[in-house]
């Protein structure tokens, strides 16, 4: 499994770590839908396997004061939190696709 993450550029604990957030994201939900249940913790996976790099080093660019990146617990943390949101932000955007191109259908 280790040489799969190597060939995609993707750190393993860092998609545990995204896991874990959307797997959190799905359990903290008041009603309980298959769907997401199944989605949130594959969203939060692969949102942190290619956002959680990028975050941290935008981050450390903008000067704020983060422990060093080379951490690997700042890096982990950032995974979860994109984790634990990257399913908020998908449904987000869906909404507002649906509205657009949904209120556009109608007309």
């Amino acid at each position: 499994m280790h040489d799969l993450f190597d060939m995609l550029g993707v750190k393993g604990p860092v998609v545990v770590a995204g896991l874990a957030g959307g797997v959190l994201r799905a359990l903290s939900r008041h009603r309980y839908k298959l769907r997401e249940m199944i989605a949130s913790p594959i969203c939060g996976a692969l949102a942190a396997a290619y956002l959680t790099l990028p975050a941290v080093a935008w981050f450390k660019a903008t000067g704020l004061p983060i422990p060093d990146p080379a951490d690997d617990t700042t890096t982990l943390a950032a995974a979860f939190l994109i984790g634990v949101s990257a399913m908020w932000i998908s449904d987000i955007v869906f909404e507002v696709i649906v509205r657009r191109f949904g209120s556009a259908g109608n007309e």
